[in-house]
C-alpha cells in the first residue's frame, strides 16, 4: 500500500518492484532499479527517506527517521532481512546483514558491511570498506575481494528476482 501523508506524496521510480505487503507513506523517494521486498514499512512521515539506485530492501525490514533527521540510502546497498534503519545514511555499495538496526545520525561507510544482528549506535560512524559486528558494532576486519565480489552478486540478482517477479503481476 502505498499512502499520502498530509501533503506529502511517495515518489517511486517505475522501474522499482514492490513485494506484497509493502507500505510506503509519506515523504519516501525510491531510484531506480530497487527491490523492496515482501512485508517491508518505509515511512515518510517525520522526515524524508531517500533510497538510491538499484538498492535492495528486504523482506521484514523497517525504515523510518526523527524529526529533521532524513534516512539516505545512496546507490546499491543491501539491506539485508528484518533489519531496522532510523534517521542514518547508508552509504553506496554498504550491506547491512540480517536484523541489524542502525540508529539516529549514525553513517555506514562506502562498501561497508554491517554483520547480521549487529546494532550501529547513534551517531557512531562505520570507516568504509570495513567488517562490523557486535552491539556496539566494532570493525573487525577489511573488505576482501571476495566480500566485494559476493556484494556485487547480491546487486545484480536482486535486480534480476525484482523484475521477474514484477514480470509475474500483469
Amino acid at each position: 500500500m502505498i499512502y499520502p501523508y498530509k501533503d506529502k506524496n511517495p515518489k517511486i521510480d517505475p522501474t522499482v518492484y514492490l513485494a506484497d505487503n509493502v507500505v510506503i507513506t509519506g515523504d519516501v523517494t525510491i531510484g531506480e532499479d530497487t527491490t523492496i521486498w515482501f512485508n517491508t514499512v518505509i515511512r515518510g512521515d517525520v522526515a524524508p527517506t531517500i533510497i538510491g539506485k538499484r538498492c535492495s530492501i528486504q523482506d521484514l525490514s523497517c525504515l523510518h527517521q526523527s524529526p529533521n533527521k532524513a534516512l539516505i540510502i545512496e546507490d546499491e546497498v543491501t539491506v539485508g532481512h528484518q533489519v531496522t534503519l532510523h534517521s542514518c545514511v547508508v552509504r553506496k555499495r554498504a550491506l547491512i546483514g540480517m536484523g541489524a538496526i542502525i540508529l539516529d545520525g549514525a553513517e555506514v561507510g562506502e562498501g561497508a558491511i554491517v554483520g547480521a544482528g549487529s546494532i550501529v549506535p547513534p551517531g557512531k560512524k562505520i570507516p568504509p570498506n570495513t567488517v562490523v559486528m557486535g552491539n556496539p558494532a566494532k570493525v573487525v576486519r577489511e573488505v576482501t575481494p571476495e566480500d566485494r565480489e559476493d556484494m556485487d552478486r547480491v546487486i545484480r540478482e536482486y535486480i534480476e528476482k525484482g523484475q521477474y517477479y514484477k514480470s509475474l503481476v500483469k
